[in-house]
């Protein structure tokens, strides 16, 4: 006689409907429920994704048991996965609902600076980063099996409330491969994991000493350099107010001097004569007074119909209005302007006008002139 018997067989349509009724009552429930879709049979398809799933393979303790978890992932079975601070919570389908918690210590401050230090200055932009296009270097930084950014196994804390004795139940190798595959829709969710802000590798500071090196006078990064290595919108410099102004001014100052009760003229040759017609036309007015008239009429109101399509002032308020007036998120505006999500953010942080590059300048005034319809074209 036998004490132990098999549980009867559950296929895995009939767990995956009785799932999707538990997790419906979740929801009824106020729970944000985020399942995990596994389209094919690749789990991970890009360099976050991928790092992650090869980065555990790589341990030993890990290794053998990791693929009892892959079928349950690519079927559909991790009904719910949230990653925060540290810590991933998931509920996976299995002959029963099981409540998977997966804890993550903090990536070590010494370890972080060391990465942010080895980094500084390769990656370009904020979307390079998440994007995974980095070079060959920082990509050997990140990744490397002691030093890098992912866990060692001492860091990670399993636990799945299933019968299984075993600590990394299939259970829990699902989730661990199903954050492979969150990572490659969020990979900044890896830097939460680790507590650490990704930002910190894009505005990490330059080594100054190597950016001014070299014999006579110090050299400086030009601003469009600048932004391109930082990903945001770098400032020209004002002009000068006093004496210090251009030639022009300086013409124009000493021709009134010279002539106190005369208008002062640049001393400008441009090589180009007045057009006889309109030498005609301002003779003709001035012998006619009615005709005069009419023309300065026609002039205003050639400049009243000017004035009615204004050039975009770039003030942080004017662009958020003009971002909310697309319903946009910075991200979106961004794409439309062909700047990146933190220039954007900069510039709304900021009061009053902003003072940025003409061609972001040019970017902002032909976005000001698109209607909603056409500011989300531009996305696809």
């Amino acid at each position: 006689m036998s004490y132990f018997r098999w549980r009867p067989y559950v296929s895995v349509a009939q767990r995956r409907a009785k799932a999707g009724r538990e997790m419906q009552k979740l929801r009824k429930k106020g729970m944000n429920i985020e399942p995990v879709e596994i389209e094919g049979r690749t789990i991970a398809r890009t360099f976050w994704g991928e790092a992650w799933c090869n980065h555990l393979e790589q341990f030993s303790d890990y290794a053998n048991r990791l693929p009892r978890g892959r079928t349950y992932v690519r079927n559909g079975s991790v009904c719910h996965l949230a990653i925060s601070k540290g810590k991933t919570q998931a509920i996976v389908s299995g002959s029963e609902l099981y409540n998977v918690a997966i804890d993550i210590t903090p990536l070590p401050s010494r370890k972080w600076k060391s990465i942010r230090d080895r980094c500084a200055g390769q990656i370009g932009s904020m979307l390079e980063l998440l994007q995974g296009r980095l070079s060959k270097g920082v990509m050997e930084v990140v990744t490397d099996q002691g030093e890098g950014l992912f866990p060692l196994p001492k860091e990670i804390k399993l636990s799945c409330d299933c019968p299984d004795w075993a600590v990394m139940c299939k259970h829990v190798a699902a989730v661990l491969y199903a954050v492979g595959a969150r990572l490659d829709r969020k990979p900044e969710l890896l830097f939460l994991l680790r507590n650490v802000d990704h930002e910190e590798l894009i505005t990490a500071e330059l080594d100054m000493k190597s950016a001014t090196a070299g014999k006579g006078k110090r050299r400086r990064l030009d601003s469009g350099d600048l932004s391109h290595v930082f990903g945001v919108e770098i400032e020209d410099a004002p002009r000068p107010r006093n004496g210090t102004g251009s030639t022009a001014r300086k013409v124009g100052r000493k021709t009134a001097d010279a002539a106190p009760g005369r208008r002062a003229t640049p001393t400008r040759v441009t090589g180009r004569k007045k057009s006889p017609v309109k030498a005609t036309r301002t003779a003709t007015s001035r012998g006619n007074p009615g005709r005069a008239g009419k023309a300065a009429k026609a002039t205003a109101a050639r400049s009243a119909t000017a004035s009615k399509k204004r050039p975009f002032t770039p003030t942080a308020t004017a662009v958020v209005r003009l971002r909310k007036r697309f319903e946009m998120n910075r991200s979106q505006f961004a794409t439309v302007l062909g700047v990146s999500p933190p220039a954007v953010a900069s510039w709304e942080n900021k009061s009053g006008k902003l003072n940025l590059q003409q061609r972001t300048v040019e970017a902002l005034n032909r976005a000001a002139d698109l209607t909603k319809a056409q500011a989300w074209a531009r996305l696809k």
